[in-house]
């Protein structure tokens, strides 16, 4: 078992229960999954970018990127049907844990300039937020990144509101500005 899975099991739950006494315990909020996505522009210009994110997204998440494609053709973006223009990993179970641990203690630390996220949501228990660039993974070998690339990552909790989720994400480790 993940040692972020533990201390939730063992200490979280029990922190959660008593500020927000719920009636049942299958009422408290838990982490459901990790959506982590790529805007690949430059990808319609050259095949060779996509290939690069998909291996870098891999590495950086434990799993495979799925591919998304463009649903409809804009004249104004050169953009056809079908064609290649982002990735996503979604993060379930022990990656998800593994992956949370990872980012709230190796990753945040490394990020230029960082205060904390601000404590928004999107008033269902998710909290977004985007990275300008990749390279504060240590999983990626700085040598082979070629270009800067950002990334969004959203945290999707079983929370009724962002006052639930908020204090969720508190006690698993994600810093927020004070």
């Amino acid at each position: 078992m993940s040692r972020l899975k533990k201390r939730f099991q063992e200490e979280i739950k029990g922190e959660l229960l008593k500020k927000f006494s719920y009636s049942n315990p299958m009422k408290i909020p838990e982490l459901k999954k990790i959506v982590i996505s790529m805007g690949v522009a430059e990808a319609v210009k050259d095949k060779n970018v996509m290939q690069d994110c998909v291996k870098e997204l891999a590495l950086i998440s434990g799993q495979k990127p799925l591919i998304t494609r463009a649903k409809k053709s804009v004249a104004n973006f050169k953009l056809r049907e079908g064609q290649a223009i982002g990735l996503k990993v979604t993060l379930r179970g022990k990656r998800m844990y593994e992956f949370f641990d990872r980012f709230c203690n190796i990753v945040c630390p490394r990020i230029r300039d960082f205060r904390g996220f601000k404590k928004s949501g999107d008033k269902r228990g998710s909290y977004s937020l985007g990275l300008t660039e990749q390279q504060v993974f240590p999983e990626l070998n700085l040598d082979e990144v070629k270009r800067e690339q950002g990334m969004n990552i959203t945290f999707v909790t079983s929370a009724i509101n962002d006052e639930e989720s908020l204090e969720l994400l508190t006690q698993l480790g994600l810093p927020y500005k004070r």
